[in-house]
């Protein structure tokens, strides 16, 4: 019976996770999977053997006081697979943790493969290096990454992009509102300023000041938001009393996916959010901001090194989403943007879509499958 050792770092790694491990067992059912797994990795058969909480933690700054935790976590992993190796070990994101592991596991002769690639290829490209000899193969979502591994002598291969698989291109968006209970007949913004409460903080009252003012000028415009949990719901309620009391802004339980598909257009924090909203064919402005210390370090190092921060621009190496960053983000920059996507030309807005609609199709490779297929080739 084979074993696999697999950790993910957070709800979107778990999933990714899950889904790899059934695509294997559809292959090998007698595989055991074991290591950091939140709940779908657990219900597809993995033992976690830590909470996956312990490894969701975001940002330069943000990371070190949980740096001796983590620490410990890994060290206690090596020791257990070191000392009773598994078949493969499988890191998925979370490079920060999983590829230091990844490194110490290859040498003692564990083959090691990662899924999901850092964005090595966009900022602190030297940790391409801390790769080289110590991973057997990078398993990218996007088709351009695995030209630059290959670049620096990393195997690599392209499976696609799960979210790709499961978001239909251009759903209708009668069908998602009447499931939100939203009216069908208004032009709906949908305002999303992230799902951790650090993003919030920082995005929302800006989001919320250009809504509000979009709002003011556009009577006719629904403005929505969805709330991940009740924590966050009351904290977007607070800012919005604190920053924008007059607007008026419907609030949903979870369901961004399907608060995209409802929208005409969305204002988002920038992130994996932002290639769904493309998946789904809506235009969007996109706006990110991190700690201050964390944004003078990636300035002041030079660790940025790409044109474009979100991936639809990356993707097409043109700007298709307006995207903003740092001190650019203003409620007065906000609602501009917004105004020029409200009154895009229609050959504009059409090759927009008509691009989005192109990196769909490329992206939509079965990639659970995929990624089986690629692991089961090289190791079993």
């Amino acid at each position: 019976m084979k074993r696999v050792a697999i950790i993910a770092g957070e709800a979107s790694g778990d999933l990714l996770a899950a889904r790899l491990i059934i695509a294997l067992r559809g292959q090998y059912p007698d595989i055991a999977f074991e290591g950091i797994a939140g709940p779908e990795m657990q219900a597809a058969g993995c033992v976690s053997l830590f909470p996956l909480e312990k490894l969701s933690v975001m940002g330069l700054v943000e990371v070190l006081k949980h740096l001796p935790e983590l620490l410990s976590i890994r060290k206690q992993l090596f020791q257990r697979w070191q000392a009773n190796p598994p078949d493969l070990f499988i890191g998925v994101d979370a490079p920060d943790f999983n590829l230091p592991l990844a490194a110490k596991l290859h040498a003692t002769g564990i083959p090691t493969t990662h899924y999901v690639s850092p964005s090595v290829w966009a900022w602190r490209e030297k940790r391409v290096r801390k790769m080289q000899g110590k991973l057997d193969l990078m398993l990218t979502l996007f088709p351009f990454e695995v030209d630059f591994y290959r670049k620096h002598g990393i195997n690599a291969e392209f499976v696609g992009h799960p979210l790709a698989d499961e978001v239909e291109f251009d759903a209708s968006r009668e069908t998602a509102r009447q499931q939100l209970g939203l009216p069908l007949d208004r032009r709906i913004l949908a305002i999303l300023p992230g799902s951790r409460s650090g993003e919030v903080r920082r995005l929302a009252p800006d989001f919320l000041q250009a809504a509000a003012r979009l709002q003011h000028k556009h009577p006719d415009l629904l403005l929505a938001t969805p709330a991940v949990n009740a924590r966050l719901r009351a904290e977007l309620e607070q800012l919005r009393q604190q920053f924008a009391p007059t607007l008026q802004l419907t609030v949903l339980e979870r369901q961004s996916r399907t608060l995209m598909q409802a929208a005409d257009y969305i204002l988002m924090a920038s992130g994996t959010a932002v290639l769904e909203g493309m998946l789904s064919g809506r235009l969007m402005v996109a706006a990110y901001r991190v700690a201050p210390l964390t944004a003078w370090l990636i300035r002041t190092f030079g660790l940025l090194k790409v044109r474009f921060v979100t991936l639809p621009n990356n993707l097409a190496n043109e700007e298709l989403v307006t995207e903003f960053l740092q001190e650019q983000i203003t409620p007065e920059s906000l609602e501009q943007a917004m105004e020029q996507m409200f009154t895009l030309s229609e050959e504009r807005r059409s090759y927009i879509l008509q691009r989005f609609h192109e990196l769909h199709a490329k992206l939509r490779q079965n990639a659970s499958h995929s990624a089986a297929r690629a692991i089961i080739r090289q190791f079993f």
